[in-house]
């Protein structure tokens, strides 16, 4: 897996979250939450939601449980006044799948045999009353598997300057360099989306991609994260 991100231009604060967190009976799992806004106030509330949902996935709770007690979480801590976007991602090595949670109007994608297949059934942002379900979607782990998950500045990279991104020929592009390289695709995808703005994000942009790739015979596990210090 790979996450690539950056913050909206002019802005020192990202209004993404992202956590990850291991699951007690196996696996893993990657919260993404956008908070309503931009900067400091949406960092604050995209920091509410993960918080809620990583801590509830630590403890062994179901992920539509724990979107939905994060999204109770939020309406209460703020009255209803402020929404976010959620998504949680898990390799759940207990049933041997993939679970994609969404509470968000962007879609997640799938590529499964060099065909990508749109998650966008329509659902709500979190926080904004009580009682809102996520979309869940439960795929078999099976090898060449990739899921790309996103916030909507993604979806809207080049909207201001009247030519926008079209992630599905991206993907597409993608597809056709072979055996998916996670990192190599978050980066492209981030890359092509920060040009469509012309250098300057007007929204902060999250993404995430994950595949199934064939065992190198390696049984360590790695982390690593590049952050500018600016």
């Amino acid at each position: 897996m790979a996450v690539s991100k950056i913050g909206k231009y002019a802005t020192s604060i990202s209004g993404d979250t992202l956590e990850l967190v291991e699951r007690p009976n196996g696996g893993l799992s990657i919260v993404l939450a956008d908070g309503q806004w931009s900067g400091k106030s949406a960092k604050a509330v995209s920091n509410v939601v993960t918080r809620k949902a990583v801590s509830l996935l630590a403890d062994g709770v179901r992920d539509g449980a724990a979107a939905r007690a994060a999204s109770d979480y939020l309406y209460t801590y703020r009255s209803g006044k402020v929404k976010a976007t959620l998504n949680i991602l898990s390799i759940d090595l207990q049933s041997q799948t993939v679970v994609i949670t969404r509470n968000n109007p962007a879609p997640v994608l799938l590529v499964r045999k060099e065909k990508i297949i749109y998650l966008d059934q329509c659902t709500s942002p979190v926080g904004t009353r009580l009682g809102i379900r996520p979309e869940i979607n439960e795929i078999p782990l099976e090898l060449g598997l990739v899921v790309i998950a996103f916030t909507d500045g993604l979806v809207n990279a080049g909207e201001k300057t009247g030519q926008k991104l079209d992630i599905t020929y991206c993907v597409n592009q993608l597809i056709l360099e072979g055996t998916p390289e996670p990192s190599r695709w978050a980066d492209y995808l981030l890359e092509q989306a920060i040009a469509f703005d012309q250098g300057r994000p007007a929204d902060d942009i999250s993404i995430v991609v994950i595949a199934t790739l064939p065992y190198s015979g390696d049984s360590s596990r790695r982390l690593t994260a590049y952050m500018p210090l600016t």
